[in-house]
């Protein structure tokens, strides 16, 4: 039973993350508050969250209608992102059970090698693998993007870590039933990390969608930008319109909200399950 000291605590706290929730939320409803008004509106003080008069039909033209084909970009980005995130998963995973539950020569060498790759930055690795890309005949390709973003030594070692903690006597029953490794993987192993898998689908998603830097330098055509460099189309054309720029804006982040509230139940029921742990 809570005594009175907990109790007290617990509203403070309470009422400090909602204050801190409400500092972090400010800038998205103000984002969405401008979405909707004219551009003479967006800069007034006091702001006004729900606008007297609203320009929604003229910025959702601007942004999806007009000289940017941001309907295209957008397709671009989801492909892309999707693609990325499913790849990424399939081998992150299957490597983080290699390293966690089968018995090889070097295993332990080879995934410290990995770990040190961690420390090399993707800025000193951007002309080796321009020059890949392009002996591949991949330059200018959504397969470019595509390739460099399938493999992460980060997402495996997550997994990896999770992973450590599935009993192997599960998987040894498993074994005594006539079960081999790929049966494992799929039945037994990769349902108890459900959590975690959508943890790095939620994070590989967003960073995939976000990526500015590989489409800058690996994509020329403008029909095949995603939706970083196309934004920067927009800020090019409406440099002074910050209503069309927000809702630009608006628009890009809305495939992450409905990811994130998809996976959200997962993401919160493995914090659960490893407060449980602890």
């Amino acid at each position: 039973m809570l005594t009175l000291r907990n109790k007290i605590s617990k509203i403070i706290a309470t009422v400090l993350m909602g204050a801190l929730s409400i500092f972090f939320i400010f800038p998205l409803l103000w984002m969405v508050s401008s979405a909707f008004k004219f551009e003479k509106d967006v800069m007034r003080f006091p702001i006004e969250w729900i606008p007297s008069a609203t320009n929604f039909i003229n910025n959702f033209k601007a942004v999806w209608m007009q000289r940017v084909p941001f309907g295209q970009i957008y397709v671009n980005s989801i492909k892309v992102a999707i693609i990325v995130t499913i790849l990424s998963l399939l081998i992150s995973t299957m490597a983080a059970y290699s390293f966690t539950k089968l018995q090889f020569r070097g295993r332990n060498l080879v995934f410290a090698m990995l770990l040190a790759m961690m420390i090399i930055p993707d800025q000193a690795t951007l002309i080796p693998r321009f020059m890949l890309i392009r002996w591949l005949g991949l330059y200018d390709t959504h397969g470019a993007l595509i390739l460099m973003g399938m493999f992460s030594i980060y997402f495996t070692f997550l997994l990896r870590q999770f992973m450590a903690g599935v009993s192997d006597d599960i998987l040894e029953a498993a074994k005594i039933d006539g079960a081999g490794h790929l049966r494992s993987f799929t039945s037994i192993m990769l349902p108890l990390c459900q959590p975690v898998i959508a943890t790095v689908a939620i994070i590989k998603f967003i960073w995939s969608w976000n990526d500015y830097q590989n489409p800058l330098i690996f994509l020329q055509t403008k029909s095949l930008y995603t939706v970083p460099l196309g934004m920067t189309l927009f800020r090019d054309d409406y440099t002074t319109n910050d209503a069309i720029m927000m809702m630009a804006s608006v628009s890009a982040i809305i495939p992450l909200l409905i990811v994130f509230i998809v996976l959200q139940k997962q993401v919160i029921s493995g914090i659960a399950l490893g407060g449980v742990k602890g």
